[in-house]
């Protein structure tokens, strides 16, 4: 479902100049259904204790389903916007990296969804979220 034909290096360049290169996310695999990034553990994403800042996983997490669904897609006639993310945060990181994997979890007409696992160097599991994409016609 997600194209063969685009590079890692493809992908990244989109990174340029937004949210996603603030935070320092790398998109690090393309498989058939799922997606993977890392994201730094650093003062780019830390909350004022010290410790990855929920919110930089949320983005993390949005980053990849929105990317995701971006690749599927036709971009010159539709666009994709995320309407609902629900996270839960389950553990907490004070350095090193994240990594998060999407999983698509249904590709309708009009809504993506999309499971995203973010785990910490040891494979722990840190936060979990479920998002929806809504598939809108450019006009």
């Amino acid at each position: 479902m997600l194209p063969k034909d685009i590079s890692l290096k493809q992908l990244n360049a989109i990174n340029k100049g937004t949210l996603m290169e603030s935070l320092g996310i790398e998109f690090t695999e393309i498989r058939d259904k799922s997606l993977k990034a890392s994201m730094p553990v650093d003062e780019r994403t830390f909350q004022p204790m010290g410790l990855l800042h929920g919110g930089a996983n949320v983005a993390l997490a949005e980053s990849l389903g929105s990317v995701g669904t971006y690749l599927m897609i036709d971009t010159k006639t539709h666009y994709g916007v995320c309407i609902e993310i629900n996270a839960n945060h389950v553990g907490s990181v004070m350095k090193g990296s994240v990594v998060g994997t999407a999983s698509l979890l249904h590709k309708g007409k009009t809504t993506h969804i999309w499971n995203v696992e973010i785990r910490d160097e040891s494979e722990r599991l840190i936060s979990y979220s479920r998002m929806t994409i809504m598939i809108l016609e450019r006009k």
